[in-house]
């Protein structure tokens, strides 16, 4: 890979945007690097949680308009089955954490909404400015905004362009935690750490229940969900772990 780095931090696999020199912006590569990276944190078993960041000082600056001036074509930064930068049509069935260690506009914080939980740096930038360039936000992030935002707060984000600071985006419930730029990967390794040391089975058909809009207690999803999780191994090994006052050891199975 060139364009992105992976490392496996026990269970957790941290996903590097590696383009520094153009502030991580998504190209062809980016968006087929990043979909293969997706795909080994959901097929590995052994990897339970998956971090993403940047390299350098910027999370991810959206898409490479100067690669797209010069003549390369926009359908290339749209994976075949994961949509743009290769996440934002079908995300990871494992949980995944943005660690945005500095600015993330456009399809960069489009790539970050698609994660399940946000860690922003104090001096990040996050905004979806797609308007004042003359195109449109088309992976995910009009509707995630309006989803995850006031509606006023998102009509105001998504018609003007204006970019938030961290601290904004923490009033309103848009990311997790802010913190010093040194601690992103760290905290979100954290998180994903204690993620990871939950009954995996449990944790992916509970995101599964999420993804559906609005999940309701007696979703025929959330039931058939609740069968398949209980009826495993690590069911029983919860239960039984729990009754003798001891950690359990789940299995995935």
């Amino acid at each position: 890979m060139n364009a992105v780095r992976v490392e496996e931090h026990g269970p957790v696999l941290v996903i590097t945007l590696d383009r520094p020199e153009v502030l991580n912006a998504v190209d062809a590569a980016l968006t087929c690097e990043l979909g293969e990276a997706i795909e080994r944190l959901d097929g590995e078993t052994a990897l339970r949680a998956g971090v993403i960041t940047g390299a350098g000082e910027a999370f991810c600056a959206g898409l490479d308009m100067k690669a797209v001036a010069a003549g390369a074509p926009i359908a290339a930064t749209r994976h075949p089955d994961r949509g743009f930068a290769g996440i934002t049509a079908r995300t990871a069935g494992k949980p995944l954490i943005a660690a945005v260690n500095g600015a993330a506009v456009g399809g960069g914080l489009e790539i970050a909404l698609a994660c399940d939980l946000i860690i922003v740096a104090e001096e990040a930038k996050l905004g979806l400015p797609e308007v004042r360039h003359g195109v449109f936000a088309a992976g995910g992030g009009v509707a995630r905004l309006a989803r995850q935002l006031p509606e006023r707060i998102a009509r105001e984000l998504l018609l003007t362009g204006r970019l938030v600071t961290a601290a904004e985006a923490r009033t309103w419930g848009l990311v997790n935690a802010v913190v010093p730029a040194a601690d992103v990967v760290g905290e979100a390794l954290r998180i994903a750490q204690t993620i990871a040391e939950n009954a995996p089975l449990a944790v992916q058909a509970t995101k599964r229940v999420l993804a559906a809009s609005p999940p309701s207690p007696g979703d025929p999803i959330a039931d058939t969900e609740a069968e398949r999780v209980f009826a495993s191994e690590d069911a029983a090994e919860g239960i039984a772990a729990f009754a003798a006052n001891r950690r359990p050891r789940f299995t995935g199975r």
